[in-house]
């Protein structure tokens, strides 16, 4: 199932800042060049084997530049593209797909690697596992709808978007409150009755604490797989130690997914989707 794409007003304000940025002396080259008259076509080409992703957001920099471009889209989003393949194709005036060329080539290819590294995650858990891949907040600065897009198309799920969409207790938090059952019991008392309370844990005796608090969900921190192991065993041998909510966090590789699966977390949160995924090698062959 394709993921919807983000409302058109978030992206429009990301293509027209992402065009001043790149555009806002004109652009030099082309206009020296090009006669202005000159009709081109351009084809989005993938030079590795890739997850599609961003193909709509690059229809739109070249829609924004000039409302008589066309484009096609040659493959679906969250598809797996082989190098060499044809991702999409665009036909307008020359001037105007030399002028948007780099930055609809950023967006794809930052889009695409970050689909194409989240499927890895996704295709690492056990097929009988029903544990979820899911990001973080450690996304780029003004970028984070489309990274938190790109994820789903890569078969992952999208943690909490901001900070007022859930009450998550950090370790910063536990020390400005002091200690784990002060922030539990704060957080009770003042987040919307709606409001799961999650609070993040380092060593099972912070864990004991946080559920003899009555947290609704854990965070299990930067623990090694066979901590983690322990710490789901705890959780599920308690009186309704099955409805807690259990995430692993912090450290995850690839290659520990399938043990920390295994373990029985619900959810793997995986930083690196966003913060650490290389670019697709994704290219703009153009012909007149």
């Amino acid at each position: 199932m394709i993921p919807s794409f983000p409302a058109a007003p978030l992206i429009d304000d990301i293509v027209d800042r992402a065009l001043i940025e790149d555009l806002a002396g004109g652009d030099l080259t082309t206009d020296a060049t090009v006669a202005p008259d000159r009709d081109a076509h351009a084809t989005f080409v993938a030079r590795s084997d890739l997850i599609v992703c961003g193909l709509p957001i690059a229809r739109r920099v070249f829609e924004r530049l000039d409302g008589s471009v066309r484009s096609t889209v040659r493959l679906a989003e969250g598809a797996l593209a082989h190098k060499g393949t044809a991702l999409l194709e665009v036909h307008g005036r020359a001037r105007t797909l030399l002028a948007g060329e780099r930055v609809a080539l950023n967006l794809v290819q930052r889009m695409s690697g970050v689909a194409t590294i989240t499927k890895r995650y996704v295709d690492a858990i056990p097929s009988r596992a029903r544990t979820r891949v899911v990001d973080t907040r450690k996304t780029t600065p003004g970028l984070r709808v489309l990274e938190r897009y790109a994820v789903r198309c890569g078969g992952g799920h999208n943690h909490r978007d901001m900070l007022g969409s859930a009450v998550l207790i950090k370790d910063n938090h536990l020390v400005a409150a002091g200690g784990v059952r002060h922030a539990i019991d704060r957080a009770r008392a003042h987040a919307p009755h709606t409001s799961r309370i999650e609070c993040e844990v380092e060593n099972l005796a912070q864990l004991a604490e946080a559920l003899d608090a009555g947290a609704d969900a854990l965070l299990l921190d930067n623990m090694d797989d066979a901590l983690v192991a322990e710490a789901v065993r705890l959780v599920r041998s308690r009186p309704g130690g099955d409805r807690i909510f259990l995430e692993a966090s912090g450290g995850i590789t690839l290659e520990r997914v399938a043990a920390l699966a295994a373990a029985g977390v619900d959810v793997i949160s995986v930083g690196a989707l966003t913060h650490s995924a290389p670019s697709a090698d994704v290219a703009l062959d153009l012909t007149v």
